[in-house]
């Protein structure tokens, strides 16, 4: 159920979530919007860094997810930051509620884009880095580091 990275607009991602989270599986779903949203999506004018996916009952929603208003449409803009409804069928809803229920696991957006005009969400099943996962991920990106200037110097000398 993974989906392809290919040459959809991608408008909105979610770059907390490579640094907080190890991701386990990724969904594509359906984002229910209201008049102008799509509109100021398609601008790049929403945000979903502290965005997370929640299942109430048998439906999916998304939540802290912000639409900035759209400037033309005067008062018909719906609110900002509001809970917003995803779209799978019922037989994916009920294997995520499944994972969801193992400790630590949650569900996040990666990001928003455009597949044959209607705008998708990329929706992963993520589990919380913890501070010491964190802290090795550091340690061995300074290393890899150090290895490429040690490497760039030896080069250098041998030319």
């Amino acid at each position: 159920m993974a989906t392809s990275k290919s040459d959809e607009p991608v408008f909105a991602r979610n770059h907390k979530a490579g640094r907080d989270y190890v991701v386990l599986e990724t969904y594509e779903a359906g984002l229910e919007l209201k008049g102008t949203e799509i509109k100021s999506i398609r601008q790049h004018r929403c945000s979903i860094d502290d965005s997370f996916a929640r299942i109430d009952g048998v439906e999916l929603f998304l939540y802290n997810m912000h639409v900035n208003p759209y400037p033309q449409a005067s008062s018909f803009n719906p609110e900002p930051i509001r809970v917003r409804k995803l779209l799978m069928h019922r037989r994916q809803i009920d294997h995520l509620s499944g994972l969801v229920s193992q400790k630590r696991v949650t569900l996040v957006p990666l990001r928003i884009y455009q597949k044959h005009g209607l705008a998708k969400v990329e929706l992963a099943v993520v589990k919380g880095k913890r501070v010491f996962e964190k802290r090795d991920r550091i340690r061995q990106r300074e290393a890899s580091r150090q290895i490429q200037r040690a490497l760039r110097k030896y080069q250098k000398s041998s030319d």
